[in-house]
């Protein structure tokens, strides 16, 4: 795969009326810098945005109500990671206040705690708790980092104790030791593909982890279940033809996010696999290179992500991105 951004592509994003395409276009495809006016100007105006500030909104009432299922796009859990993908930050009108409110939330082990509802049948215990599970704490931490909150003692701790829980395998169905036997629907020593791609999209935010031995093993756990894609699923975690569609946002197994998330990764950069998948999200462009959603969270409605008959700006600027961060690397060195 040999794939640059073309002028053409980049006018077309630089033309997009949504200010958080154009900032992240001017940040990380033109390299400009977040003194520059034209990023300040898009910037400035990404954070008054009345679709940025309804998610500010949302993500301000966290926890929200109970977790009931890790894919529940309208969840505030996503609110968060979404403003975080866009780059606001900490300082942020309305975020203080909410990120606060996670933080005051941290396990005993180190990860931040999100209200999750269990039930019996799982292994468990029954009723809503406070709790942490190897699908959501690395997301919380991920918000956390980008936001700029990662000089804060407590999102160490919580990285440092994400980094312990992963295996030769990856990362597996871990939950806080007070949930007992509760797990995930897969076989006990399965490495979970999801906890996978959360933990490494946290820790590919931190110089002193991002060419760990623990991402290189989770790294390695998404590229080994697109080797075995015809064999079987992991934790119910198939590669077909669902998985394939371009879908944002990062809430659940999906091309897009597993193929921008290892993009971060310069040492699987050259990895045969690695350049399957981006290969297989550069064959879902239009003629223009542009991206058009082929599936959609209802809870997203009016988004230009959640549309299945138009274009999507961000959805183009966020493939792009994966595929230049790819080709440019000259480090071919794959994953012992």
């Amino acid at each position: 795969m040999n794939q640059v951004v073309n002028s053409e592509v980049i006018d077309h994003l630089l033309a997009s009326d949504e200010p958080w395409t154009r900032y992240r276009t001017f940040v990380d495809l033109l390299g400009r810098d977040e003194a520059d006016r034209q990023v300040q100007e898009a910037r400035a105006e990404m954070v008054v945005h009345p679709q940025v500030r309804e998610l500010v909104t949302a993500a301000a009432g966290w926890p929200g109500y109970a977790l009931k299922r890790h894919n529940d796009a309208r969840h505030p859990l996503y609110a968060f990671s979404t403003l975080a993908d866009f780059g606001l930050r900490y300082d942020d009108p309305g975020l203080a206040e909410a990120l606060e409110a996670v933080l005051e939330r941290q396990s005993p082990e180190g990860a931040f705690q999100t209200q999750v509802r269990l039930y019996r049948q799982f292994g468990g215990l029954d009723g809503e708790y406070w709790t942490w599970m190897a699908c959501d704490a690395p997301t919380l931490l991920y918000t956390l980092l980008a936001m700029g909150l990662g000089d804060d003692p407590r999102v160490w701790q919580a990285a440092e104790h994400l980094v312990d829980q992963a295996t030769e395998q990856g990362w597996l169905c871990s939950v806080s030791p007070e949930l007992g036997k509760f797990r995930g629907p897969g076989r006990k020593d399965d490495p979970c593909p999801i906890a996978n791609v959360y933990a490494l999209k946290a820790l590919s935010l931190l110089p002193d982890y991002q060419d760990s031995h623990a991402t290189r093993r989770g790294a390695e756990m998404l590229l080994w279940h697109w080797q075995i894609q015809k064999e079987r699923k992991l934790y119910l975690f198939g590669i077909g033809g669902d998985f394939r569609k371009v879908k944002y946002p990062y809430v659940w197994y999906d091309l897009l996010h597993v193929v921008d998330v290892l993009s971060c990764f310069p040492f699987i950069h050259g990895d045969e696999r690695l350049q399957q998948m981006a290969a297989e999200l550069a064959g879902q462009a239009g003629e223009d290179g542009r991206y058009t959603a082929t599936s959609m969270y209802r809870a997203w409605k009016g988004w230009s992500f959640a549309d299945k008959k138009a274009p999507s700006p961000w959805l183009t600027f966020l493939a792009w991105r994966a595929q230049r961060r790819i080709s440019l690397s000259d480090r071919i060195n794959p994953v012992d």
